[in-house]
This record gives C-alpha cells, structure tokens and sequence, in this order.
C-alpha cells in the first residue's frame, strides 16, 4: 500500500530559481514536508509562502551552506520538526561572471566553497541520517558545465566538475556497503533564473544564459522525478544531451566553437552597472521568486526531457507495438499457406 505520509525534503538554496521552483513542485504534486535552506530570509519566507499555499508544510532555515556545523544543525531541526529526511536535494549555488585573468584567488575560493564545498556538506548531513536507515535519496543539481567548461565561468565549471567526480566516489562506496541510498545528478541546460542579476560580474554588459533558455519549472520536474526513480544521472533539455556528449566525442571543436562564441553569447546589449549588489558573500535582499528575467525567451516544455521521463513507457509501448506487427504478420502468412 502507498504511505500516506508526506515525504520530507530538504533543499538548499531554496530562496530563489531552481531551489525555489523544486519546493513548489514538491508541495504541489505530493504536499511534501519541506526544510528551506538559504541565506536570504525574504526569499526564505516567499518560499515558504508558495509552499503552503501549494498544500505543503515547510519550516526556514538561514543558513550559509559553506557552514558545516551549520548545515548539520539544519538536518537536525527538519528531522526534530519534520520527521526522518526522506530526499535532500543541493541546490545552492553562485557565480562570478569574469575571464579567468580578472578573478582572484578569494573569488575562485569562495565559488568553490559553495557551489562544491556546498554540496559536501549538505551530503554529509543526508548521509549521517540516512546510512542508519537504509534510505533516502540525495540530489545535486549539476550542469552540462560538469562535462563542458565555457568561458567567463570558470570557477563554477570547475565546481560543478568536482560535484561529478565526488558522486562517481560517493556511489562506489554504496554499491559497496550495499546500502539502498540512491545518488542522483540531474545536469541542467541554462535556465531562466534570477542568478544572472546576482551573481557578481566583471563583464561590460548584462550576463545571460546561453540560449536556449528554460525555465526552472522544467529543472524542478526533472528533480521530483528524480527523487522516485534510481537513475545515476539525468540530463535535462536536448543543449546539455549535445554538450555532454558532443564535448566527449569532439571535445576541440567545442573548445573552438565556444572560444568563438561564448564571450558574446553570455552577454546581452545592455550596459552592467559594477556597482550592484551580488550575492557572492552575501545574501542580496527582496524576493525574486523562481524567474530570472527573461521569460519571454525562455521555453516550458522540453520534448527531450518528456522523452526521457517516460522513457519505460515509450519503450513498453514499441515493444507492442512490434510484438503486434509479428503477430499480425504470422497470422497473414498462416492464412495465406491454407
């Protein structure tokens, strides 16, 4: 029989973009128990807002994910108000939109710390309580970056390549306690979210995504379902299926290709203004919510995403149809030998 009890879910970053739409999802299509991690209390309490509202239960909880004691004490308070952790989901993260020449070594550092660093901590915490039971799924929300370094980002190239080599060790090491502990990465293609108004950036003009553009919901989609299923890795949009494997089969001609073409492509017309506030040692206030601000050119839907969801379906559907065709082919030729 299906439990009726809510799942219980933690998500860092929780405050804004992907963090943000993945809470909606979860209290929308199952009424979870949510624990929001973040450092900006007015997105906290946005997020929590959406959650209610959305059938969910959720609790805040600011907190800087380079903070391990502090993200311990977190996963402590979800299971003490919540209940057991049933997925946790990293998703923090920030950026500094420069060539590699023009950003420091406390830049790199602190890039480094939370989108990698981050995502350890935030592991260890699941780990310590899930290992003991047996259960639970853990999710980083990774990047077609984890395979394909681009320009102008190369602190967070590098973070989301650590995240992938950290799974690859963390997953061997289950297979061999045997542990039913199910480690998911779900690499993303450019989305439209407030990041790039945040993050700190060197460059003449405003930072973008580089198009193709989707929306967080359809990340979100991808992380629901990846917190049911026992899939290693999900690649979300046909960009990050093409980065992914174009960068292992013609890994120069990406090089070239982006050498060309990434400087400008993450750049719009509009002049930058060096002195916004970003986000990379603090948090930047107000609530953004979900979106970034280019949701007239952002897609929502992604027909290589649906496809890969339902995949068995798809598969279970040709397989009959196939069986049918022999079948019906068999029973002409019988009737045409009589």
């Amino acid at each position: 029989m299906k439990s009726t009890k809510p799942r219980v879910i933690v998500i860092t970053g929780a405050a804004a973009g992907v963090g943000r739409a993945t809470a909606q999802m979860f209290a929308k299509t199952e009424g979870a128990h949510i624990g929001l991690i973040a450092r900006g209390m007015e997105g906290l309490e946005g997020a929590k807002r959406d959650v209610e509202s959305l059938g969910g239960k959720a609790i805040i909880i600011q907190c800087d994910v380079t903070d391990a004691e502090g993200m311990e004490a977190a996963a402590e308070r979800v299971e003490r108000e919540l209940g057991p952790i049933d997925v946790w989901v990293n998703v923090a993260m920030t950026s500094v939109f420069a060539f590699i020449k023009d950003t420091t070594p406390a830049e790199f550092k602190r890039v480094t710390e939370v989108c990698y660093l981050g995502y350890v901590n935030g592991t260890l915490a699941a780990l310590k309580r899930m290992l003991p039971r047996n259960r639970g799924h853990i999710i980083q929300v990774g990047s077609a970056l984890a395979y394909r370094g681009i320009p102008l980002q190369a602190a967070y190239c590098a973070s989301k390549h650590a995240i992938q080599g950290f799974m690859d060790s963390l997953r061997t090491e289950l297979i061999h306690d045997k542990s039913r502990i199910v480690a998911v990465m779900v690499q993303m293609p450019a989305l439209n979210t407030p990041q790039f108004d945040w993050c700190k950036s060197k460059l003449p003009n405003k930072a973008q995504p580089v198009p193709p553009i989707y929306q967080p919901e359809i990340a979100a989609e991808a992380i629901v379902f990846a917190s049911k299923s026992t899939r290693r890795e999900i690649y979300v949009g046909l960009p990050t299926v093409i980065a992914i494997i174009g960068n292992k089969l013609f890994p120069r001609l990406g090089d070239w290709y982006l050498g060309k073409t990434g400087v400008k492509g993450q750049q719009t017309q509009e002049k930058a203004d060096p002195s916004k506030p970003n986000n990379l040692y603090e948090p930047v206030g107000g609530d953004p919510g979900a979106h970034g601000r280019f949701d007239d050119r952002a897609h929502s839907f992604s027909p290589q995403l649906w496809t890969s969801l339902h995949r068995d379906w798809i598969v279970g559907g040709m397989l009959v149809g196939i069986l049918a065709t022999i079948g019906g082919l068999l029973l002409a030729n019988r009737r045409k030998s009589k």
